[in-house]
């Protein structure tokens, strides 16, 4: 650690939950986080779900994490459009996630001459859909999407998400999307906002290296790598940067807070 933690950051599946289950420690390391009065904010790139959504899904795996508590790739990208464009207009590719996230901040949802199209998670992707935005995106709209992930896990395998979808649109438009999640730091930029958390004496905890680890080292944060997800040991080695700490489980980090 470059410093005493103030504040921490925690992506939430691979790291806090596991298929539905909490990772052996999660409790124990947000009860601490708790106990300490330190600053923090739950992770994740799925723009599908609400912050009371997830506080539930997360209650049902025995975590207690209020939903003020909770940063979505669809509030960082509703934080980041209202920055950009107060009280613009979009038209949305997306689950209650990102359009409660956009009506919070001002913007109005409309499929006539809108400001974005932004693209983000749902497991109802259509054709017709996706025409539109191509039109839409063809006739002057800017292209925001939540997150580059290709795909998703899922008890029957991958599913195509996000980053599929947009580079469909790519493909059509010739134009790419702005991404704003995971692994653009400006995700983790707008969560340090949010609690009014510094970088120098904040710690990203995460288990991917190529979103995680990397948008944190270029936030400025320091990083803890878990072996509990996508992450095995022998992977670290195919990257040319490095997390600060390498960690069996958020178990591990109890001791750190």
């Amino acid at each position: 650690m470059r410093q005493p933690a103030e504040s921490w950051l925690s992506d939430m599946d691979g790291v806090l939950i596991d298929e539905e289950h909490a990772v052996p420690g999660a409790v124990e390391f947000l009860a601490r986080l708790i106990e300490r009065g330190k600053r923090f904010l739950v992770l994740t790139n799925n723009s599908i779900f609400t912050p009371r959504d997830l506080a539930a899904r997360l209650a049902l795996s025995g975590l207690d994490v209020p939903e003020e508590s909770i940063w979505t790739s669809a509030l960082a990208t509703a934080t980041f459009l209202a920055d950009q464009l107060p009280h613009g207009s979009a038209y949305v590719i997306g689950e209650a996630g990102m359009t409660t996230a956009l009506h919070e901040v001002g913007y109005t949802l409309t499929d006539r001459s809108p400001d974005f199209v932004v693209l983000g998670e749902t497991r109802t992707y259509s054709f017709e859909t996706i025409t539109k935005a191509i039109r839409l995106i063809a006739r002057g709209a800017r292209f925001i999407a939540t997150n580059p992930d290709a795909s998703g896990p899922s008890a029957d395998g991958p599913l195509p998400a996000t980053g599929s979808f947009a580079a469909l649109i790519t493909k059509a438009t010739g134009r790419d999307p702005y991404f704003v999640g995971k692994p653009n730091p400006m995700m983790f930029r707008s969560a340090l906002n949010r609690i009014e958390a510094h970088s120098e004496t904040t710690v990203m905890v995460g288990d991917r290296m190529d979103t995680d680890i990397v948008a944190g080292i270029e936030a400025g944060l320091d990083t803890i790598l878990v072996l509990t997800g996508s992450t095995k040991r022998s992977d670290i080695e195919q990257y040319p940067y490095r997390p600060g700490r390498v960690l069996e489980s958020i178990a591990e980090a109890i001791e750190l807070i």
